[in-house]
């Protein structure tokens, strides 16, 4: 069931919300390129804990990151029913490694919640905020504020 609308008003986005574990999280459309199966990655030696490796991606490099691991949850155990969203990070494409896509919502900034109080820091950085959409919490998360620029170039 999607939230979505046909035509998109003044100052409406669309997201794309992907489940991970049990909790549902956001990224805007525009980031994203494409969404594909999951494929096995090279691992690399050195990489961060939450970069699971790298595929070859019509003849382009393209590392992969477990974004649950990348958001301090259980390392994902990959598997065939698991999908690749391929996105732009800053100047940079990487896959992210998630459970399912669910849904692609269009959203007002009135549907945004703020992040709550009580969340750590670190959570903040990267959580712009939370819909509450169809009794479901989705988390929308800046890719950007997630993958800090000397980080990046380590994936």
């Amino acid at each position: 069931m999607s939230y979505a609308v046909k035509n998109l008003t003044q100052g409406s986005r669309e997201l794309i919300a992907f489940r991970i574990g049990e909790q549902e999280f956001c990224v805007n459309i525009m980031s994203v390129r494409e969404i594909r199966g999951w494929t096995p990655a090279t691992p690399m030696p050195h990489a961060p804990a939450y970069v699971l490796g790298i595929i070859n991606l019509r003849g382009a490099v393209l590392p992969i990151v477990d974004l649950s691991a990348r958001l301090g949850m259980k390392p994902t155990e990959p598997s065939p029913r698991h999908v690749i969203i391929v996105a732009q990070v800053k100047s940079r494409v990487v896959g992210l490694l998630v459970e399912a896509v669910s849904d692609i919502l269009t959203v007002t900034d009135e549907n945004m919640q703020p992040v709550p109080e009580i969340s750590s820091d670190i959570e903040k950085q990267y959580a712009r905020g939370i819909l509450a959409i169809e009794k479901r919490m989705i988390c929308m998360i800046e890719l950007d504020a997630l993958f800090p620029e000397k980080e990046s170039e380590a994936a």
